[in-house]
């Protein structure tokens, strides 16, 4: 979730709408416009935007799709609607952290969508931009969302998700993106309890690797939460007149979710900190009971050497009863007493 080029957003974009699941390479993204009017009670799709609609007095409600903008597309939000160059900037531009600003008439909305990539396993986000009005709502993403696309084939047979206005689309979006939330985080939940059980029954080189991988996923899931909390708070708290008490109501559930999954995030953060922590032990504990194996062996050859190199010296030396050929029985026994004894003591004070 680190920032990337302009390029390397619309590629993150491509991979899956927010909740999805990619299972292979996606193909390149082109820009697709797609424009949707709720007049006179009834919802239709339309091939461009009337700029006549825009004004609150027509009575119409304007949805606008862009996926996957090029440069180019900026005309149709700088021409149409005449947004601000900032915001367009940062809605055609580089990916941005979770964030609302109000500019006059309209609210600019960056949120982000949860993507667990199948392959790796590893968790991403993709950003959605929002452009909110009184009467319109523009949204622009890279690539599929299985969100956005439900909405787009609902509202052609349900004039209601329209005619609740823009706020009640923009309510809608996001729902549903935090919806998809909740299975990520049990995936999540299941690696960290696999990782576990790894750390104590099986663990090899790689476990700190996984371990660390994990650490920093959860990490940049944080650090979008807890902005788009506060993003969906505002919302909640009435910050902007758009938001009437109603849709007030209806975000506040949304934020009481982002609530709940930003404290998931830190207990699994928390979690995975004990993890590493309980495999450093593990491995120190297991590098000590070598280092012990090991310093006992050299203690008990220590005498062993001492005996050998006594009676290998080329002097006079006292013999054992019996011939030349008895006294390495002799010394062998010696040293096979010697060893007894010493595995015996450290029995005894429990150091084996």
């Amino acid at each position: 979730m680190a920032r990337r080029s302009g390029t390397a957003r619309r590629a993150r974009r491509e991979r899956a709408g927010h909740g999805e699941v990619s299972h292979g390479p996606p193909a390149p993204p082109t820009s697709q416009l797609s424009v949707f009017v709720h007049r006179e009670g009834r919802t239709e799709r339309v091939p461009s935007v009337d700029s006549a609609w825009l004004s609150a007095e027509s009575g119409a409600i304007v949805w606008v799709d862009l996926v996957a903008p090029a440069p180019a597309d900026a005309s149709i939000l700088r021409d149409i609607f005449g947004f601000h160059e900032l915001a367009i900037e940062d809605a055609i531009g580089e990916a941005q952290t979770p964030k609302i600003e109000a500019y006059e008439g309209y609210l600019y909305l960056i949120l982000h969508g949860i993507d667990i990539q199948a392959s790796t396993h590893g968790i991403t986000t993709h950003d959605t931009d929002f452009f909110l009005g009184q009467n319109y709502l523009v949204t622009i993403h890279g690539g599929f969302s299985r969100t956005i696309a439900g909405l787009r084939e609902l509202c052609l047979r349900n004039d209601r998700i329209l005619g609740e206005g823009a706020v009640g689309l923009l309510h809608r979006i996001v729902d549903g993106k935090v919806e998809h939330y909740q299975p990520e985080v049990d995936k999540l939940q299941d690696r960290i309890d696999a990782l576990e059980e790894d750390v104590f029954e099986s663990p090899d080189h790689e476990t700190v690797r996984h371990i660390l991988q994990l650490k920093r996923e959860v990490g940049s899931l944080r650090r979008v939460l807890i902005p788009q909390r506060d993003v969906i708070g505002r919302l909640a708290r009435r910050e902007f007149a758009l938001v009437d008490v109603e849709m007030a109501y209806r975000f506040r559930d949304v934020h009481d979710h982002l609530v709940r999954f930003t404290d998931e995030t830190m207990m699994c953060q928390d979690r995975i900190t004990s993890i590493l922590e309980a495999h450093v032990s593990n491995v120190s504990n297991r590098l000590n009971e070598v280092m012990k194996v090991l310093t006992v062996i050299a203690t008990i050859f220590m005498p062993l050497t001492v005996l050998t190199g006594l009676f290998g010296m080329n002097v006079e030396f006292p013999r054992f009863l019996g011939g030349a050929r008895a006294q390495f029985w002799w010394i062998l026994g010696a040293m096979l007493v010697v060893s007894g004894v010493m595995l015996w003591w450290f029995r005894r004070r429990d150091w084996l």
